[in-house]
């Protein structure tokens, strides 16, 4: 797979004010950010798969703004046509992905800013859902192809937010948690088929569940079911 041109130089300071704004606008007036767990995990430098739990539209937002690297999400490409809020995609240029089709330009498009050593930000589910739906597998896609580790980030408390209602600022706040990054042991023959695929993507998301509430986990809810032959822990 062809990888386009990315660089990382051109957009690093246009994401560091972007971010300063989502710290010192958004997480003072719009969302109420109670507690982050778990920074000390993502690697300080180097390239990153990062999988979070998609329950509500702010929720990559949320993310990077409270990670101490610039991060590049993947979102549906219609996040760009929303109102307002549609400036932001691409003044940070969030791969855009089209769904219900393997969108081979934005997987090269998230190799091509793994390759340049940042990380990737990616629902695995590749929608929202209040608990886990069966995940896709392109994140694990991502991994096995860039041999990048992966990030795992539990996300709750966002369904609430943004908001202007007093009432809803006074509830519980947004919390995140940082999991321990893992790589995917390569693959015989060195490339991951669809098959080895879906076992990883299933050993990645448990890997996730266990980080959340049990309230959260959805298809990934028995842990017992988890196993670990494909993953790593670093």
């Amino acid at each position: 797979m062809a990888m386009p041109r990315y660089d990382h130089a051109v957009l690093e300071g246009r994401r560091r004010v972007l971010q300063w704004l989502i710290r010192n606008i958004g997480f003072r007036f719009l969302v109420r950010i109670a507690r982050v767990d778990g920074v000390e995990n993502l690697p300080a430098r180097g390239p990153a798969v990062a999988i979070y739990n998609h329950i509500a539209f702010i929720d990559p937002v949320v993310v990077l703004g409270n990670l101490p690297r610039n991060v590049v999400p993947l979102a549906k490409i219609e996040a760009y046509r929303y109102p307002v809020v549609g400036i932001f995609p691409w003044l940070w240029r969030v791969i855009p992905v089209r769904r219900g089709e393997v969108d081979r330009r934005a997987l090269g498009e998230a190799l091509a800013v793994l390759a340049a050593g940042e990380i990737v930000l990616v629902a695995p589910e590749g929608t929202r859902s209040p608990s886990l739906i069966e995940a896709r597998e392109g994140a694990a896609f991502l991994a096995d192809r860039s041999g990048a580790p992966v990030v795992p980030i539990a996300v709750e408390g966002t369904h609430r937010f943004p908001t202007f209602s007093l009432r809803r600022w006074r509830e519980e706040g947004v919390t995140i948690r940082v999991g321990r990054p893992f790589r995917f042991r390569p693959a015989p023959g060195g490339r991951a088929d669809r098959d080895r695929l879906r076992v990883m993507t299933d050993e990645m998301m448990f890997v996730l569940a266990a980080l959340l509430p049990e309230s959260r986990r959805g298809f990934y809810a028995d842990l017992s079911r988890a196993t670990t032959s494909t993953i790593e822990f670093a």
